[in-house]
């Protein structure tokens, strides 16, 4: 008979964690991380993509009875973490600041656990077999585009105002597109007469053009007042605005008697990639509070004083 331990080693990036040992692992080679900081390390490994709030990483490290100023405890140890991994709180890989709530741990997470066998012949014995099964942590993007799509990891670093501003640059060319076909309804419909169901086209432009116009703006606020948890409040719409964006990026064609057939579908080709731009730009710190500017975690507010 089998059975399965808990898992006690994690796998993420080029990390290993192994939390029977209390070591931190890059590429095989060991980490410095002390107790407390990797104590937390493995409560937000054991439930990746989770709120792990301040009290419960608390009352981890401090039982019952313990006085300590916790709060400064918790960011000392988490900034311990960051320092270890490579990782900031203005751009998280691995560790994501939830304002005034916790944290939580955003890269996928692999968990090993030892497959064990029951001895019939010797009751209660426990054999461990060289065989190690693995769980993989919820991914966050699910769906037929998992495998392909970048995740916060395979993304570069990039300065907050350069993704800042290419992401709202984004945004503003979806809203002339939307504004400009409204604008010249004649033109288009002129242009759609050699086209069968001339007015089921003009009626999906219309509509999809009046409810995207609100769409744009809430999400040009959102990302200039950097409205809490914006990131995951866009990839969530993100997976509405993608068939809405693919079709928008026909939108050149609509310019046919400005521009000639050659230089529309080319821009059609380039803006066929526009959704999955913009998920990147927000995955690399679009929409988040830029370090300097609006910290996102008490602790980087300590650092800039000193």
């Amino acid at each position: 008979m089998t059975d399965l331990r808990p898992a006690s080693r994690y796998r993420f990036g080029v990390f290993e964690a192994d939390a029977t040992t209390a070591e931190l692992r890059r590429q095989g080679v060991r980490v410095k991380l002390n107790a407390q900081p990797f104590q937390v390390l493995c409560l937000l490994l054991d439930r990746p993509g989770e709120l792990l709030t301040r009290e419960e990483i608390a009352r981890e490290l401090w039982p019952d009875g313990t006085f300590v100023d916790f709060e400064h405890g918790v960011n000392s140890a988490v900034n311990r973490i960051r320092e270890a991994l490579g990782d900031t709180a203005g751009n998280p890989r691995f560790v994501e600041t939830l304002a005034r709530r916790g944290y939580r741990f955003v890269a996928p997470v692999e968990r090993i656990g030892l497959v064990v066998t029951h001895n019939p012949h010797s009751p209660g014995s426990l054999s461990p077999m060289p065989i190690e099964a693995t769980f993989s942590s919820p991914q966050p993007d699910i769906g037929p585009f998992s495998g392909i799509l970048a995740s916060p990891r395979d993304l570069p670093k990039v300065s907050y105002p350069l993704v800042q501003t290419l992401f709202l640059l984004l945004q503003l060319m979806y809203l002339g597109f939307y504004v400009g076909a409204l604008a010249n309804l004649v033109e288009i419909e002129d242009l759609f007469a050699a086209v069968p169901n001339v007015t089921l086209l003009m009626i999906v432009m219309i509509v999809t053009a009046a409810i995207l116009i609100p769409v744009r703006a809430f999400v040009i606020c959102m990302v200039l007042l950097h409205a809490p948890r914006a990131r995951e409040k866009f990839l969530k719409l993100w997976r509405l605005l993608l068939p809405l964006d693919e079709l928008w990026a026909l939108a050149p064609f609509l310019l046919l008697h400005h521009i000639n057939f050659g230089l529309a579908l080319s821009c059609t080709a380039l803006l066929v990639f526009g959704p999955f731009v913009q998920r990147s730009l927000v995955l690399m710190g679009a929409g988040q509070a830029a370090l300097g500017m609006l910290p996102s975690d008490p602790e980087d507010v300590g650092q800039k004083i000193r």
